[in-house]
């Protein structure tokens, strides 16, 4: 067919690589299919795509850790891993040139997680450098690029791993949402993806860029798929100071259980509503908006008026954070360090030259600037306060509604360097995403249609550790509609 993209009736029509990971569940127990030609297949589909979409910076052959994991759902199942995301004895490079041949000793908490449950890891996706951009051009290693349109951006920072799973490459991935790196990229490809509350999942094996504001998700499928990702990293990790002692729960069973929406108060926030939204993501996040009405949701308005400041207040807490972690990469320990240098002072020089990309380097000098010697207070500390009157506004209109509705971005995927010469109108695309990041709340996008041929995100987010009533909700939609049965014609 001449369009970008196919729809489906359902998932039994669909090609193996794009059902989701729940229907590959059922078809390996049932013998359909083996894990092997599974690994296989997704392995050939990676590589093969890759010259063309750029999604992957190493494909591995796979190979399920069985040892424990034979019983689990993620036994056998191909998934992905964003780069900066720590694997032990396969490169990871976090999208910089400065980690460009640093092998790690260890795993991730969240990496040694999948081992235990079996998962196949296929390779590290990926990724704008050290997770810093909103469109996945800022690679040291070139720009991934969507698959429903290639001339178009996947989204950032964690766009080689919504492409992996919007290629049909993994059926699950997963990425780092600092600002709505996991969210956007997830909203302009068509595919789930959710921030957890920040604690939820381990960050430990996590390369740092904004230590309060980092978390690691999942991309999916669908919200049930999302659920069951959910249920194999989640969970309270000693070696991750920030990780939360929130009991583990059974995500999946939550969602699998049904939930009845009638009664339920979803509240719209008028401030997400405003000018700079593109009319057809408008329109689809409006009639999803109407959908949950006829499932019987009741819809309340809801007040976020700090989120005027939510961007200011982000970019000088990111880069304040950014300045500090990015310290390390000095060309001593370990990574890149300049060939040529004349004393300890020009090595460090030269080598965080050579080695760190310009926006990177905008994000250090921005960071280090706000907290320098009588510019703290004026910046990082009142970013602080502010940050905290978001959050307030979160919590009073958690009062009001149990789950907020809003756009994911305000525009479907913008073109492949229409956005590099002006980093502020870049910095917009994370308008709608970045609040949750500032109040540790959980977000999900899940798609809601099309704008001139593209994906639209529908974002739900909850109040802390309301992830089980989120995917509930966003699977009820799903049940419904037909919007995450449209995937990339690739």
């Amino acid at each position: 067919m001449s369009e970008n993209y196919i729809k489906y009736a359902n998932y039994k029509e669909m090609p193996v690589h794009f059902k989701p990971a729940h229907e590959i569940r059922r078809m390996i127990d049932a013998k359909e299919i083996s894990e092997a030609e599974l690994t296989k297949m997704a392995v050939e589909r990676a590589s093969s795509s890759n010259g063309v979409l750029n999604a992957f910076l190493s494909i591995s052959g796979g190979g399920a850790e069985l040892a424990g994991g034979k019983n689990s759902f993620w036994a056998g199942i191909p998934v992905a891993l964003k780069d900066n995301i720590v694997t032990k004895g396969i490169k990871t490079t976090a999208g910089s040139k400065i980690l460009e041949n640093y092998t790690p000793i260890y795993d991730a908490t969240v990496v040694q997680k999948l081992k235990n449950a079996g998962a196949s890891i296929i390779g590290k996706t990926n990724m704008d450098e050290f997770a810093m951009g909103s469109s996945t051009e800022n690679s040291a290693f070139g720009v991934t690029k969507n698959p429903w349109d290639i001339t178009r951006v996947p989204g950032g920072s964690s766009g080689g791993s919504a492409v992996a799973v919007a290629s049909g490459s993994a059926y699950m991935a997963l990425g780092s949402d600092t600002g709505g790196s996991i969210r956007q990229p997830a909203a302009l490809c068509g595919v789930c993806g959710m921030k957890p509350t920040y604690g939820r999942v381990s960050r430990y094996g996590l390369i740092a860029f904004a230590s309060s504001l980092d978390q690691i998700g999942p991309f999916t499928r669908d919200a049930l798929d999302m659920a069951h990702a959910l249920d194999a990293i989640c969970g309270h990790d000693p070696k991750d100071s920030t990780s939360s002692a929130a009991p583990a729960e059974s995500f999946s069973d939550f969602v699998k259980k049904g939930m009845d929406m009638n009664g339920v108060k979803i509240g719209i926030p008028d401030e997400y509503f405003g000018e700079g939204i593109e009319q057809g993501v408008s329109d689809r996040v409006k009639e999803a908006i109407g959908q949950f009405e006829k499932m019987g949701a009741k819809i309340v308005s809801v007040k976020l008026p700090h989120t005027k400041y939510a961007i200011p207040v982000y970019y000088l807490i990111a880069t304040a954070e950014a300045s500090s972690n990015l310290s390390r990469f000095d060309g001593v320990k370990y990574g890149f360090r300049a060939a040529e240098f004349k004393n300890l002072k020009d090595m460090y020089m030269k080598t965080r030259d050579e080695g760190f990309g310009a926006e990177v380097k905008r994000r250090i000098i921005l960071g280090t600037y706000a907290l320098s010697s009588g510019y703290y207070d004026a910046y990082y500390k009142t970013a602080q306060k502010a940050r905290t009157k978001i959050k307030e506004d979160f919590q009073d209109a958690f009062s009001r509604a149990d789950l907020i509705l809003s756009p994911v971005t305000p525009a479907a995927a913008f073109k492949i360097g229409e956005k590099t010469a002006d980093p502020l109108t870049m910095y917009m695309s994370d308008i709608f995403t970045i609040s949750a990041n500032l109040a540790s709340i959980p977000a999900l996008s899940i798609p809601c249609g099309l704008s001139g041929g593209m994906p639209v995100g529908l974002q739900l987010s909850g109040n802390y550790f309301q992830e089980g009533k989120m995917l509930a909700a966003a699977y009820e939609f799903q049940k419904r509609t037909d919007h995450h049965l449209c995937v990339a014609a690739v």
